[in-house]
């Protein structure tokens, strides 16, 4: 559907977020070709702007997020008098700076007014912007660096927004500044890339400090004792061309606030069946419909299979699996 905006058809086209795949950093007799750039723990967000003082922010799953975050509405009379379409993360930020995926939640899928306006006060957003795919006209077909010269020439800078820079030709020094800086890890974007819209392009690479997966939950465990009633562990798999490959359970990590937040949100989701395409060993599982998404830190993996030593990390509301 064509995006609108009060007075008809945007002029702007819609554009999906390009995706990085996930692997190691490039050899160091290949950095030249590549930039390397933070990789923040937060939310994918398209800002586009009919030039006319406002902005509408999108999630990676194309819902409007604009009323969400009102404190980056102000980005909107910076870029007045252009016709653009950005790509960035939405962040929270703690104390010290870093990103806090915990305190985004707080914010995130929020629509009433009030709450909104508190909810900034309290724990304010601030948009890291990373590429420009259109700026009056399409900037897809550009290398990277041509779009990340183009953006940083926009000026960009306000108390809940930024355009971070990015290292040339030098991973390790980007890795270890990342890891000093309490980051997620780093990306690496060829130098030459294109921005493809929706596809998880190896021209993008993400790798990061920690081992993790994101996996869909296809079901849940009781728990004992004080835990009765509540999940004990949720069972984890992983989407395949075949369908939904259990891949184990995950208890360890998780908060009691989490399992009662996981309590609820799979009990009005639940299925007669199992979602997964292979056995799992568990006779008395309760399932769910694969809607739910969650990140965890593993190991590795077992010769049958199987997550090593997972650890709960955290749910991706931003994320939705259908399946």
């Amino acid at each position: 559907m064509a995006p609108t905006t009060g007075r008809g058809p945007a002029p702007y086209p819609v554009i999906e977020p390009m995706l990085a795949s996930v692997g190691p950093l490039p050899a160091p007799h290949e950095e030249a070709a590549w930039a390397f750039e933070a990789k923040w723990d937060g939310a994918r967000c398209i800002v586009n702007t009919a030039g006319d003082g406002t902005i509408r922010l999108v999630t990676r799953a194309g819902n409007d997020a604009t009323t969400t975050y009102p404190e980056l509405a102000p980005l909107g009379e910076q870029l007045r008098g252009r016709i653009a379409v950005l790509d960035g993360e939405v962040v929270v930020l703690d104390p010290r700076g870093r990103p806090d995926f915990g305190l985004l939640q707080r914010r995130m899928g929020v629509a009433n007014p009030r709450r909104t306006a508190r909810l900034a006060m309290e724990h304010p957003v601030h948009l890291v912007l990373f590429d420009l795919m259109f700026l009056e006209g399409s900037l897809l077909g550009a290398p990277y660096f041509e779009r990340r010269t183009a953006l940083a020439g926009l000026g960009l800078r306000g108390p809940n927004w930024s355009v971070p820079g990015f290292v040339e030709g030098h991973g390790q020094q980007a890795w270890e500044a990342s890891l000093q800086g309490g980051l997620e890890g780093v990306v690496a974007k060829r130098l030459t890339s294109l921005y493809l819209p929706g596809v998880r392009s190896p021209d993008w690479r993400k790798t990061k400090h920690l081992e993790t997966l994101d996996v869909v939950i296809g079901g849940w465990l009781e728990g004992h004792g004080t835990l009765a009633g509540l999940p004990g562990s949720v069972l984890a798999g992983v989407a395949e061309p075949s369908g939904l490959r259990y891949v184990g359970s995950v208890g360890s990590g998780l908060s009691d606030r989490e399992r009662r937040e996981l309590a609820q949100y799979l009990g009005v989701i639940p299925l007669d069946r199992s979602p997964f395409v292979n056995p799992v060993d568990a006779s008395d599982a309760h399932w769910a419909e694969p809607r739910l998404v969650a990140e965890i830190a593993f190991s590795g993996w077992t010769a049958a299979g199987r997550l090593r030593h997972p650890i709960w990390h955290r749910l991706r509301p931003d994320l939705t699996h259908l399946g």
